[in-house]
């Protein structure tokens, strides 16, 4: 997840800090994992790259966007009459400039990311929660670190602008540290991984799979994640609106798949952790051990999200508080209109069929 948003405003509860740096995200492919290997493409759907009308859909590594891929094996977009072009992105931040640049027509990606496009003058619209962040977003360390404080002074690596690169800053702010009392070294999110594993830094923020590959070396450990501030990054399926306009019914076909999705992996749990192991350049057993780092959010989640409270479980109000955090920061020169980013009629309609069934 990932781009650079962070904040640490109105000195209003804990959960506000949390959610500015929720403004970035999650996911980039690199180096040894071997995932990194898998190049940008559409090969997860060889025939409906030439199928005129097909829904190009972005994802890239990180465990709340695997189920596309179960979606995609198992015909469940078929099933419910969409052809998706669905396109395989290594860098998470070029799968966000080819939705900006309308070269596909949803991605999976932040709220932060979303809002921080919207301030650029992209015209985009979130429809449906994925999930949210819970602990698959660490800050891992060699044997000598042992809390937060004994950072100061030591190399730390992570990529520069994403989620992870906040979620150290936000733990550094926590315990009364800046940026300048450590060592950063700005890395490619695979890159960092291995950086670490071979000891050239003291430690790294990165996200799942990478944190994986990361906690392979002799000693290494978690220091504190995503857990640690519970609601911060929240995962999104965001289009176009030009396409959402033009194409209301596929849009409602895509989230029905997505739910019926989950209806398929909570049926048959052994298929698709292979499926999404596999996609992930993992085993088994690693990509069973990022479940309790990741909240799917059901039907009746989304539905409450997309209401407007005042906190940030609600998108609404989180969304505000990026606003305002990229004026704070001067990340913006005027503050981006968040007034027509969520649109919730598809998961209403969706709900409504799933009572009446």
């Amino acid at each position: 997840m990932k781009l650079p948003f962070f904040r640490f405003s109105k000195l209003s509860s804990f959960f506000s800090c949390c959610l500015l740096f929720l403004i970035t995200l999650s996911f980039v492919v690199g180096c040894t994992n071997p995932a990194v290997y898998i190049k940008t493409t559409n090969e997860t759907n060889a025939t409906s790259s030439a199928e005129v009308g097909a829904v190009r859909l972005g994802f890239s590594a990180w465990p709340g966007w695997f189920p596309w891929q179960v979606a995609q094996e198992e015909g469940i977009f078929a099933a419910h009459n969409v052809p998706v072009d669905l396109k395989w992105f290594d860098g998470y931040l070029e799968s966000i400039s080819t939705l900006t640049a309308g070269q596909i027509d949803a991605n999976s990606q932040t709220l932060g990311d979303t809002v921080n496009s919207v301030s650029g003058g992209a015209d985009q619209v979130i429809v449906l929660v994925n999930d949210n962040s819970t602990g698959n977003d660490k800050v891992i360390v060699n044997e000598n670190i042992n809390s937060i404080t004994d950072l100061k002074g030591k190399k730390i690596a992570a990529e520069e602008g994403t989620v992870d690169h906040f979620l150290l800053l936000l733990g550094l702010k926590k315990a009364g540290l800046t940026a300048q009392d450590i060592q950063f070294v700005p890395l490619e999110t695979g890159k960092a991984a291995a950086a670490f594993v071979a000891g050239q830094v003291d430690g790294v923020a990165v996200f799942a799979p990478f944190t994986t590959q990361a906690l392979k070396r002799p000693g290494s450990k978690e220091l504190f994640s995503s857990r640690d501030f519970p609601g911060a990054i929240s995962d999104h399926l965001v289009f176009s609106r030009k396409f959402v306009e033009q194409n209301p019914d596929k849009v409602q076909a895509v989230v029905d798949s997505w739910f019926a999705t989950l209806d398929f992996m909570q049926q048959n749990p052994d298929k698709s952790y292979d499926i999404m192991a596999k996609r992930a350049g993992v085993s088994v057993e690693e990509y069973k051990a990022y479940a309790d780092g990741t909240k799917i959010f059901t039907i009746e989640e989304n539905l409450k999200a997309f209401q407007p409270a005042n906190d940030m479980s609600s998108l609404i109000f989180a969304a505000e508080e990026m606003s305002d955090f990229l004026i704070e920061t001067g990340l913006a020169a005027q503050k981006p209109d968040t007034s027509r980013l969520f649109d919730d009629r598809f998961v209403k309609a969706y709900a409504e069929k799933a009572e009446k069934a």
